[in-house]
């Protein structure tokens, strides 16, 4: 087992579940969005039914037994992956959530406004998300499914008069046009780079580079 990788059944016995009373603290993570869901605890049998399943299974303290999230409300977390911590004794589960965590209707259990301004930027990570489910599916009444079955010449019109629409509200417009035209422009962006299978992963690593290149000409 190595620190910061993805956990495998074969790592449970390494883990230190002596410091908790055989209970590891377990933080749940949207995948997408990066925010903050939740946190349980999990016992060995827990954490290897979770690998399992591929869904987030618990060890519930009041009721004394493995409990699988959402096994009566239906929203459950998908799992993605589990980290451990480097001392061995706290969990990071990265997970999809099926509808509200919260019992009291929430996504989140501590609370429904993102905690960070990162978890706020995250959402063009659920948008891109939203943007390829449209595109698989092909539901009716898509706007998105049908710009994409118009091909890439329309799809880069229609970048080509967002941004120039974005460049005269920029001059002349309200806050708030200007922030809305961003916005489709944004939207026409991703689309676009679905359409040629990028990602806005590979737009955020080649900011990451230019900005590692300017420091180091500076």
């Amino acid at each position: 087992m190595i620190h910061g990788q993805l956990l495998t059944p074969a790592d449970i016995e390494n883990l230190d579940f002596s410091k908790g009373a055989g209970l590891l603290p377990a933080i749940v993570q949207e995948v997408a969005s990066g925010a903050v869901l939740m946190l349980g605890y999990m016992n060995a049998a827990a954490l290897r039914a979770t690998l399992e399943r591929t869904r987030v299974v618990f060890f519930s303290r009041s009721k004394e037994r493995l409990w699988e999230k959402g096994e009566t409300s239906g929203h459950t977390l998908d799992l993605v992956g589990v980290r451990t911590d480097c001392d061995r004794d706290a969990l990071l589960v990265s997970a999809r959530a099926r509808g509200p965590v919260c019992h009291l209707g929430t996504m989140s259990c501590f609370g429904e406004e993102s905690a960070t301004q990162a978890s706020k930027l995250a959402f063009v990570s659920v948008l891109e998300t939203l943007i390829e489910k449209r595109v698989t599916e092909r539901p009716d009444g898509s706007y998105t499914a049908d710009l994409m079955g118009q091909g890439i010449k329309r799809i880069a019109q229609k970048v080509g008069e967002e941004g120039l629409e974005l460049a005269l509200a920029g001059v002349a417009d309200t806050d708030e046009r200007v922030v809305a035209e961003a916005a489709d422009l944004i939207f026409h962006m991703m689309v676009l780079l679905k359409s040629r299978k990028l990602s806005l992963a590979g737009v955020v690593a080649e900011l990451a580079a230019r900005h590692t290149r300017s420091d180091v000409e500076s």
